[in-house]
């Protein structure tokens, strides 16, 4: 029997005015709550006019304010029935603690959604397949979405994706299977959550300052794996040793057992519902190790929710990634400019740079807590030089100073006056004295600083494919960290890799 949920004349406060909170305010004020809509860009005479869309919950009734407006209130928790976080907001945050002490209960947008669904509000209760990981989550949620609508079902992918999940929900015509791509995040915030399958593909230290630790970040992560199919990753240690509910399948790159997906010679092979060849190893994109493994957890969701194999090899053959996943950018002399940007942990950058003999490799930005020494130590024999860029780049040059001090080390970054300053090193072991040198390459105020940072880069990257023996295959852009501290985000500093790799493609073929 569906729980029943009542959330007509409920007072509501929505912590947060991005994606997520949009949504959910836009559903609660369409079912009837009375919302408050809180955020620190509300300040000003025109609260909310440079949000899209708040001006609009205004008039329809909805408050805006400050988050520090909202928390100078001191009884606003006894007039609040419930709060609806963004994932942004750690448990940590005033507005979570304050909720708490007032027995408030605290929702993210996901549980909101959940629980929406299982009342029945809208509909029958829909198919919940859940995919998350430190590393490949976007890329897998995608297969699934592909392989799900192959298999005939209407299904669609959702979640840290991009459509939030109540969005989803309300599309017309009717979508029955939900693909969500969950942060660990939204998962922390959604404890509720029971999917018909979830995945955990792997585990790395990531948002550790958020989680207040890897335990914490690990058991948000364990929430996908409560439902009737769980699924790990059997590669990786973490995940592989999870505690799980339901039925639990594994795969691996390996040979499957009786229970798991894997490779066999070169092929995808299921000993999990049914024994059999899915496709040829050779046919997943994008190539590599992470490629593979992503179409394996994509497959075993799919499979655990009753799609045929048939529309897992369709799908999966017909599968492209989208930018940004190791996306070949540029070429020049042999040598491939590959933005990963996506590659956002040290586990992702680790991912990406396995799939090469030997890189250089672009890397650096918000480190988030994340320690990159296991990535150095493990890929060292790979790297032919680094640049490092961003503000924890000089945590990513003590790591290779410790672990592989034999690799050529530049640094680029923006000097006090606007201008890019770069660090070059013939190796880290001479990290004392190079830091002691500033070579003003760029001086004056770039238009956007960011960009000037990532253009020096990409030149100093090649000018130590040049220098390397061997040669590498690629100038690779996997920064290993999140990109707020230059960029607005992962696809802006892609973009940024690109552009610059193609001047200089262009450059060196002018000159041949």
């Amino acid at each position: 029997m569906a729980e029943p949920l009542i959330l007509d004349g409920r007072a509501v406060v929505v912590a947060g005015a991005g994606t997520a909170g949009m949504s959910a305010a836009r559903f609660l004020l369409d079912a009837g709550a009375f919302v408050t809509l809180a955020d620190a860009r509300f300040a000003g005479e025109v609260a909310g006019s440079q949000i899209p869309g708040a001006a609009e919950l205004r008039d329809r009734g909805a408050g805006l304010v400050t988050v520090d407006d909202l928390l100078a209130d001191d009884d606003w928790t006894a007039r609040t029935d419930l709060v609806v976080v963004s994932p942004g907001f750690a448990p940590t945050h005033p507005v979570a603690v304050a909720a708490a002490d007032g027995s408030v209960p605290v929702w993210g947008e996901v549980e909101l959604a959940w629980r929406v669904d299982r009342a029945g509000i809208l509909g029958p209760p829909r198919t919940w397949l859940v995919v998350t990981g430190t590393n490949g989550k976007t890329t897998t949620t995608s297969m699934l979405a592909d392989i799900v609508v192959a298999g005939g079902r209407s299904g669609i992918a959702c979640g840290n994706i991009g459509l939030p999940v109540l969005d989803a929900m309300l599309m017309a015509p009717r979508v029955d299977v939900l693909c969500a791509e969950l942060s660990s995040f939204q998962l922390h915030w959604a404890p509720s959550v029971r999917p018909d399958a979830g995945v955990v593909l792997n585990v790395a230290e990531d948002h550790l300052d958020w989680h207040g630790g890897f335990d914490g970040y690990a058991g948000a992560k364990t929430r996908a794996l409560t439902g009737a199919v769980s699924v790990v990753g059997l590669d990786d240690e973490v995940a592989g040793g999870l505690p799980t509910q339901g039925r639990r399948v594994g795969f691996t790159l390996g040979e499957p057992g009786p229970d798991d997906l894997g490779v066999v010679g070169a092929e995808l092979v299921d000993r999990a519902f049914g024994s059999g060849v899915l496709l040829a190893a050779e046919a997943i994109h994008p190539p590599g190790p992470s490629g593979l493994s992503d179409a394996l957890a994509a497959s075993a969701l799919a499979l655990a929710a009753g799609v045929d194999r048939a529309a897992v090899a369709d799908a999966l053959t017909a599968f492209r990634p989208a930018g940004h996943r190791g996306e070949v950018v540029a070429e020049s002399a042999g040598i491939r400019f590959v933005d990963d940007s996506k590659a956002t942990n040290p586990h992702a950058a680790q991912a990406a740079i396995a799939g090469f003999d030997r890189v250089v490799l672009i890397a650096g930005g918000l480190l988030k807590g994340a320690s990159v020494d296991r990535m150095i130590d493990a890929v060292r024999h790979r790297l032919a030089g680094v640049v490092a860029i961003g503000q924890d780049r000089d945590i990513i040059v003590d790591a290779i100073a410790r672990h592989a001090p034999e690799v050529p080390t530049v640094t680029v970054f923006t000097g006090d006056d606007g201008g890019v300053n770069v660090h070059r090193m013939a190796c880290a072991r001479n990290l004392a004295s190079a830091r002691n040198h500033a070579d003003p390459v760029s001086p004056g105020s770039p238009t956007d600083p960011a960009v000037a940072v990532m253009d020096r880069a990409v030149v100093e990257a090649w000018h130590l494919a040049g220098a390397a023996d061997p040669t590498p295959q690629a100038v690779l852009l996997a920064p290993a960290a999140a990109s707020l501290d230059m960029f607005a985000g992962y696809g802006r500093r892609g973009d940024a890799f690109a552009a610059a790799a193609r001047r200089l493609a262009d450059d060196e073929a002018s000159r041949r």
